[in-house]
């Protein structure tokens, strides 16, 4: 049994980052939508209530910071497939895709949404 359930993220505006997760999640795993006045739910395909789920809501006073969210990819082409995505609809590259020196297979792209919550993409071989 896969132990994630779901990742609550607060956002500073709605409107800027809205249009990007729109973009992103789907392609991530999060094919379907819950949304409510408060909340934009990204769920993935399996049923509900087991979905793992991605949820967004804004909060004005939020201040990003150092903490990541990590995604496996299934192959360098997805890395680099995401931050192209990732390019063209407002986020900001960190640095890759590329390999990093945690191991000899380790081929990624850390960003930032357009509020500046932290993420990779990583694809790597045992």
């Amino acid at each position: 049994m896969n132990k994630f359930s779901h990742i609550d993220l607060r956002v500073i505006h709605m409107e800027r980052v809205l249009p990007f997760y729109e973009k992103l999640l789907p392609e991530l795993g999060f094919t379907r939508t819950f949304h409510s006045l408060n909340w934009k739910v990204f769920a993935a395909d399996c049923e509900l209530p087991s979905a793992a789920y991605f949820a967004i809501t804004e909060e004005k006073n939020f201040k990003p910071n150092d903490n990541l969210i990590g995604f496996w990819a299934e192959d360098q082409a997805e890395v680099d497939r995401i931050a192209k995505l990732v390019k063209d609809n407002g986020g900001t590259i960190n640095d890759g895709p590329r390999l990093f020196p945690i191991s000899p297979t380790y081929y990624a792209v850390y960003f930032e949404d357009p509020c500046g919550n932290k993420y990779e993409i990583v694809h790597r071989l045992n």
